[in-house]
Formats: C-alpha cells, sequence, structure tokens
C-alpha cells in the first residue's frame, strides 16, 4: 500500500481548476487581511514583516511551491516588482 501524501497542497489545487487566475491587483485585500493578524514571533530575528511573508508564501504555493525549499527558491528568483507587490520594500 503507497504512502499518503504528507501535504494536502496537491488535492486542493484540484479544486483551483477553472478559476480564474489573481493578478497583482487582488494582492492589496490580500495584504491588508495578512496585516491584521498578530505576529506571534519574538521581536529579535524578524528581517521582514510578517504580512510580506506570508504574502509571499501564499503567491509561491499558489505558483506550484510544494515546500519551505521551494518557496524560499521562489523568493528568491521573484522579480523586485513582485516582491514590491508582496509588501516588500
Amino acid at each position: 500500500m503507497p504512502a499518503l501524501p504528507s501535504s494536502p497542497i496537491p488535492a486542493g489545487l484540484g479544486q483551483l481548476v477553472g478559476v480564474i487566475p489573481a493578478c497583482h491587483k487582488d494582492l492589496p485585500g490580500l495584504l491588508d487581511r495578512f496585516r491584521r493578524l498578530p505576529d506571534p514571533r519574538r521581536r529579535q530575528g524578524r528581517r521582514h514583516p510578517l504580512a510580506f511573508v506570508l504574502t509571499l508564501a501564499a503567491c509561491a504555493v499558489l505558483a506550484g511551491a510544494k515546500s519551505l525549499t521551494a518557496i524560499a527558491e521562489w523568493a528568491a528568483d521573484a522579480r523586485g516588482q513582485v516582491l514590491s507587490w508582496c509588501g516588500g520594500t
């Protein structure tokens, strides 16, 4: 019997079939919602605002990233304009 996948992401991607793709104009609403979340991280070591990190991760996952490493690689390869849309400075 094959092992079950450890991530529900592939199963959830099937729900996105036929959905109109989001564009960068939709990100301000996402950023606004993430900015309302309390940041549970300690102050020491914070490099980026939580809303930026979450928005960047959401975009990476929607682009096909399936692991933390893939999210980090996607973010490292993202153009400056994309980072700006995600709330980066």
